[in-house]
């Protein structure tokens, strides 16, 4: 039987350029999807699949992403004193409890493969997952959960694969196929942003990870690699010719980059739409948008 997955990475060290000025003085990870940060939506989705320690590894100028997990007994005693249940309901999903969760810094910006390294004394040797806050997943079973569910049946190494159009495969890890095994595929190479037209597939890596251990071990040993950094893919194909397989998890759902301005607001859209206390009121003011240029033709 395979190890429960039980600790989650969340590699939140960026400096988040693409939000510029707003990331100036708030962490790209705090910013609101709807009313809610993106940071919360991994956590919530983490927490699905039966994660208990988180594991961040940040960089200077994080301290807001660290308070927001914080308890704020002030604005929760307003809100008691004002009888606000409901809201001091949702505010509990914002707390941790005491030792579930640590902060790790990553000092230079190397690359994915090196924050997921920095935490490797937490991890010690067990299967744990990655999760990219700028990945926000839509669906109705949450896609580290459906991946858990796999692992428990394959173990080894276990990535997230969503299929991208062959022009845009040269932005993602994209996969070598060996078989099809329903939403599992085994994979028999990794390339980190291949070049155009050089993709031995269409299956991306999307940010959902789950790591054999000793993927730290493969991470120790990596040089810098596609752009200068040190790539998770690299050493997650390492993998591949040892008896622990790796596997790429076609997951059910819709996949924002929230990492790209556009990728946001599709992502605003789409949200405020699945809102039962949103979705009258942001419907009719989209087909109004709409309807305005065809009314001045």
């Amino acid at each position: 039987m395979n190890r429960r997955v039980t600790k989650a990475i969340f590699p939140v060290a960026g400096l988040g350029t693409r939000f510029l000025p707003a990331t100036k003085s708030i962490p790209k990870e705090i910013m609101t999807l709807v009313d809610r940060p993106l940071i919360q939506y991994a956590i919530d989705e983490a927490r699905a699949a039966g994660i208990k320690e988180f594991i961040f590894v940040t960089s200077r100028g994080k301290g807001a992403l660290e308070d927001y997990f914080d308890i704020a007994p002030t604005l929760e005693h307003e809100l008691r004193k004002k009888g606000k249940d409901d809201l001091l309901e949702t505010l509990k999903g914002t707390n941790m409890d005491s030792g579930a969760i640590a902060y790790i810094r990553q000092h230079r910006a190397l690359g994915l493969g090196h924050a997921v390294w920095c935490a490797r004394r937490l991890i010690a040797n067990e299967p744990f997952a990655v999760i990219l806050p700028d990945d926000v997943i839509a669906a109705e079973k949450p896609c580290l959960q459906q991946m858990v569910e796999a692992y428990e049946e394959t173990g080894g190494s276990m990535v997230a694969a969503m299929e991208v159009p062959a022009e845009k495969a040269s932005s993602y890890g994209v996969l070598d196929v060996a078989e099809e095994e329903g939403k599992k595929v085994s994979v028999r190479g990794m390339v980190e942003k291949p070049a155009a037209g050089e993709a031995p597939s269409n299956l991306a890596v999307i940010g959902r990870y789950i790591l054999h251990p000793k993927v730290l071990s493969n991470l120790n040993r990596l040089k810098s690699g596609s752009g200068g950094e040190i790539q998770l893919t690299d050493a997650i194909a390492e993998e591949i010719n040892t008896d622990r397989s790796v596997y790429g998890y076609r997951f059910d759902g819709q996949r924002f980059d929230c990492g790209s301005k556009a990728g946001f607001l599709q992502a605003t859209v789409a949200f405020g739409l699945a809102r039962d206390d949103l979705r009258d009121e942001l419907s009719a003011y989209l087909r109004d948008m709409v309807a305005m240029p065809k009314a001045a033709e």
